[in-house]
């Protein structure tokens, strides 16, 4: 379900307006000319007021046939981040009204209203909470920005969809459906095609369910002639019960989320061309439930993955590196792109690493690796670079297997790192970058842009990255 609020731009201030949010400074200077029944700065400084991101002053004001409210919101620094939390804080405050207008802070629109949508956003089965304001009037502001904010926090709200999407519905064919919807060419594998292909990783990990996994593959070539090819790869994990690696009955609560790295890419992708980004992007999500059952692999098995490789399964619950093992495999076979970015759920290490705030990357190349940095600086999307550590490598080592899918015992450990070693073996000698977000595809709090589930990390960063490439 894509994000209720409306966003409109209008020229001026309506005199109407019931709900009214003006911003003020650190100086507590408002940005326009306000008629009220206390003298602003002695009003503000009643309030004790800052200026901080995230403050708000509310005001009573007469209207014709009642009262209205005017809401003084400080700005910080100005910076986007600033705004983000603004703007957030404004939505959250008037939650079940009609309409809130806006007069637009100086400084990055787009992040504001993007934050204001998102913290508006809801997922809810059968009865209805309390709705999210049902309208935004930004006052003052650049109708371009506004439109761009809306389409990154509608690309968001569709991946939290999906990701939220309880498994009973959530089936890889089902994934494949919402991916044909996006407006791009789709290919989709399905098992005999994924048999005939040699995609023995995405295979083993579906064989336990009675859902059959797929491969999606979705193509956005812009107008003219672009210069750079990108890749993105997803996990599409609908459930993970872990397989015959069972997992604790608390831990698998959360699963139906472990295609949060798939969701990314299939909403990205549908925005590319409502930002009008430059660059051929093709994103590939490897989908399977990972069940046990009688048909299931075991602990031992050997599969051989897309281009040859074998590799021993130690583990049934270490089955994201398995599928995007296969993606990445092709990708760097087939595809030819000038770089590769798999985001995936992967391990519970990196939440141990980074905590819920900050999602990690891995890459061969420190240019990518920089870029994506910068990118999520600027998106809000926080990422931070882990090693690839050489010496941990022989982690990985299998005696009868040319891989192992976890490390045999506990000589490294470095979960996280180990398992991006592992992929690293697939993605060929292209640019490659790994976004772990484990830690950061949930939130367990309803705070600022953030609602308790799915959050779509990876859908800024990534459209902020191929918007600047």
């Amino acid at each position: 379900m894509p994000i209720e609020t409306t966003a409109s731009v209008v020229a001026g201030v309506p005199d109407d307006a019931e709900l009214l949010a003006v911003p003020y400074t650190p100086e507590l200077v408002p940005a326009v000319e306000l008629d009220l029944p206390v003298p602003l700065p002695g009003l503000l400084a009643h309030y004790e007021a800052k200026g901080e991101a995230g403050e708000i002053v509310e005001v009573p004001v007469a209207r014709e046939g009642g009262v209205g409210r005017v809401l003084l919101y400080g700005v910080g620094d100005g910076s986007p981040k600033a705004l983000r939390k603004a703007a957030a804080g404004l939505t959250r405050r008037v939650k079940g009204r009609e309409e809130l207008t806006v007069v637009a802070p100086e400084g990055d629109v787009a992040a504001f209203a993007e934050a204001a949508l998102l913290a508006a956003y809801s997922f809810r089965i059968g009865r209805p909470g309390k709705p999210p304001v049902r309208s935004l009037r930004f006052a003052f502001a650049d109708e371009q920005a506004v439109r761009r904010g809306e389409t990154v926090a509608q690309a968001v709200a569709l991946a939290r969809d999906l990701a939220n999407t309880p498994a009973s519905v959530k089936t890889p064919a089902w994934l494949a459906e919402r991916a044909a919807e996006q407006g791009v060419p789709v290919r989709v594998w399905d098992e005999e095609q994924l048999q005939a292909g040699g995609f023995g990783g995405i295979l083993a990990v579906g064989r336990g369910s009675a859902n059959p996994p797929r491969l999606i593959q979705l193509s956005y070539v812009p107008e003219g002639t672009p210069e750079r090819h990108v890749v993105l790869v997803g996990k599409g994990i609908t459930f993970d019960s872990g397989g015959l690696s069972l997992k604790p009955t608390e831990n698998m609560k959360t699963q139906k989320t472990d295609m949060a790295g798939g969701a990314v890419v299939i909403a990205v992708i549908g925005a590319l061309a409502r930002l009008g980004v430059p660059v051929r992007v093709t994103g590939l999500v490897a989908s399977a439930e990972n069940m046990p059952s009688g048909t299931a692999q075991r602990p031992s098995d050997v599969i051989t993955h897309y281009g040859g490789r074998t590799v021993e399964v130690l583990n049934t619950d270490a089955e994201g590196r398995l599928v995007l093992a296969d993606a990445l495999a092709y990708a760097d076979a087939e595809l030819d792109p000038d770089a590769v970015v798999d985001i995936a759920t992967l391990t519970g290490a990196i939440t141990v690493a980074l905590g819920r705030n900050v999602g990690s990357v891995y890459s061969t190349d420190d240019d990518l690796a920089r870029a994506l940095l910068a990118a999520g600086r600027d998106s809000d999307d926080r990422l931070w670079r882990m090693p690839l550590i050489d010496e941990y490598a022989p982690a990985l080592e299998s005696p009868i297997a040319d891989l192992a899918n976890v490390e045999s015992g506990s000589t490294y450990g470095a979960g996280s790192i180990t398992a991006a070693l592992f992929l690293r073996e697939f993605a060929g000698k292209r640019p490659w970058a790994h976004l772990d977000i484990a830690g950061v595809g949930r939130s367990t709090v309803d705070d600022g842009i953030l609602t308790k589930g799915a959050t779509g990390f990876g859908v800024r960063v990534l459209l902020e990255w191929l918007t600047r490439a």
